[in-house]
């Protein structure tokens, strides 16, 4: 029983690390690392920084989800965001998520 609990355990490690991957390359194709990394500032904020200040909010993903549509500014400084309209929607809250669950 140990021994499938070890194996059910490093599965599902593998498995995120296959996710955060796969989140990583679509946050690249999509634009997004030109001006972001995920743990450091680039132009814009990096993903952990980003988790961190909207760990708490509930409301963070629909929020952002708009933002990296539309674009913005004000918020990480007076650098703008530009708009993402290109990038499909879904593709926008797949990403978002994965940058919100950023540790």
């Amino acid at each position: 029983m140990k021994r499938v609990l070890v194996a059910l355990s490093v599965a599902a490690a593998m498995a995120v690390t296959v996710t955060a991957q796969a989140n990583e390359k679509l946050a690249q194709s999509s634009g997004c690392m030109t001006c972001h990394g995920v743990d450091k500032k680039v132009i814009g904020p990096s993903y952990k920084e980003i988790a961190q200040k909207y760990r708490a909010d509930k409301g963070a993903q629909a929020a952002l989800e708009k933002k990296v549509k539309s674009g913005g500014k004000g918020v990480w400084g007076e650098t703008p965001m530009p708009p993402n309209a290109h990038v499909k929607d879904e593709d926008i809250k797949t990403v978002v998520a994965w940058i919100l669950g950023t540790k």
